[in-house]
């Protein structure tokens, strides 16, 4: 007798369990959980929700007369009513109760109604809507934070609360059946001289299924806080990283535009035309993903205001694949390239040379180079050169945010006859990189 008293307990247990693992797998419940504040259709919502599965408890103990540990009804009710308020409790009870109530369990709406409004009012009484998720059911932990020196007394005091709120619904359910046999339907011992342990282990069951819910539930709350977190990490990393634009190159073509004004004020309107289009695009931040064809855009215009600067000694050349040019990639994924090339490739060579930019598709991936014939990278720079170097790494970086590891990044040089990276990203269209 007392082996299947016990076992039905765990039953229990490991139902609503299974219960509130089930409702995480849901898309729409996950997002009723983060919200703290809700509309009453939202609220009606969530009550319809909670109610179609412990109703459904309800009704295959009516149904069966035999699987007890599936009625979840008071617990249900709680549960509903210390997550969406007093409206959404009552409404839960009353649906949950229904099967019970055909069944002549009479007492159970009252009852299942009250529970759920007498935890609306105690969601109410929360210092903080967070400490419903924090709540504990160890006694001793409780009581011993009210008295504790120093701590937030309303906190520890809401927790104990909590606890006893749910054994007294407990309580009241036991007492109900007690006076009232048929009533309402209750887990108790159902033999003579039943050990008072059996009696408490049926309240440490109540106690425990209310708060296994809200321990699954909170832990999936805090996966999508970190998940919205690291999101909003790597968008910053992002921003940051796009925005990034040499200040040098900014005060040179200033200069060069300062110069070209008495000069040759055609090709100063030209050059400040062209940084209008440069900072235009650096301020659109909030898109990670261009087409090639806008990226080759962008840096024809920085070269062509480079080129005010060097004159014939630099020379820009593309080999660019037809059917890449409406590839997606990350935007300003070239700009830090070339101007490595330009700066330190030819920059330092008398006769100055020749960026290159290729492009082509091969295995659904999507290979860009970028190559100049300038002077090199010594072998011990270019080892480090990915970590180490400001616009190689920059682009390497953003890289590794958007793709993880499904990219390759190569940087081959020789002292005196210049440098080539290589990129291979995933082949993406628009749809898809709107979609990252």
């Amino acid at each position: 007798m007392v082996e299947q008293h016990l076992i039905r307990l765990l039953v229990k247990l490991g139902v609503v369990a299974a219960l509130a693992s089930i409702f995480v797998r849901s898309k729409a419940f996950k997002r009723m959980l983060m919200r703290e504040e809700r509309t009453l259709n939202q609220r009606l919502l969530l009550a319809l929700s909670l109610a179609s599965v412990f109703a459904t408890g309800v009704a295959v103990r009516v149904v069966t007369r035999s699987y007890q540990a599936v009625d979840l009804g008071l617990e249900g009710s709680f549960l509903a009513g210390i997550l969406g308020g007093y409206v959404t409790g009552l409404v839960s009870g009353v649906l949950i109760s229904l099967p019970a109530t055909f069944n002549g369990e009479f007492l159970s709406m009252p009852l299942f109604a009250g529970v759920g409004v007498l935890a609306g009012l105690l969601r109410d009484c929360a210092p903080d809507k967070e400490e419903i998720w924090r709540f504990s059911p160890f006694f001793d932990l409780s009581l011993y934070r009210v008295f504790r020196p120093g701590h937030d007394h309303r906190r520890s005091a809401f927790h104990l609360f909590f606890l006893l709120c749910v054994l007294l619904v407990e309580f009241l359910r036991q007492s109900l059946a007690r006076v009232f046999p048929g009533s309402v339907f209750h887990l108790h011992p159902d033999w003579p001289g039943a050990h008072p342990f059996a009696v408490v282990a049926v309240y440490l069951t109540t106690l425990l299924a209310v708060t296994l819910p809200l321990k699954i539930w909170n832990n999936t709350r805090n996966e999508t806080k970190l998940e919205e977190q690291r999101r909003l990490l790597m968008q910053a990393r992002l921003d940051a990283l796009s925005s990034q634009i040499n200040p040098h190159f900014l005060f040179n073509t200033l200069n060069s535009v300062s110069s070209l004004i008495r000069s040759d004020p055609e090709q100063a309107r030209a050059v400040v035309y062209k940084l209008s289009n440069i900072l235009r695009r650096l301020l659109r931040k909030h898109e990670n993903f261009a087409s090639l064809r806008e990226e080759l855009s962008f840096i024809e215009d920085y070269v062509s205001i480079e080129m005010v600067r060097f004159g014939d000694k630099l020379r820009f050349e593309k080999d660019i694949a037809p059917e890449t040019l409406d590839r997606m990639v990350p935007s300003m994924l070239l700009q830090p390239l070339v101007e490595n090339c330009i700066r330190h490739g030819l920059s330092g060579k008398l006769d100055g040379g020749t960026v290159r930019v290729r492009s082509r598709l091969h295995g659904g991936r999507l290979h860009l180079a970028v190559e100049d014939n300038g002077v090199g990278i010594p072998e011990a720079k270019l080892a480090r050169l990915l970590e180490q170097g400001i616009g190689v790494s920059n682009v390497n970086e953003r890289l590794k945010v958007l793709f993880g590891d499904d990219y390759r990044m190569y940087v081959d040089s020789k002292p005196g006859q210049g440098t080539r990276i290589e990129i291979e990203i995933p082949e993406l269209q628009a749809s898809l990189a709107a979609a990252s």
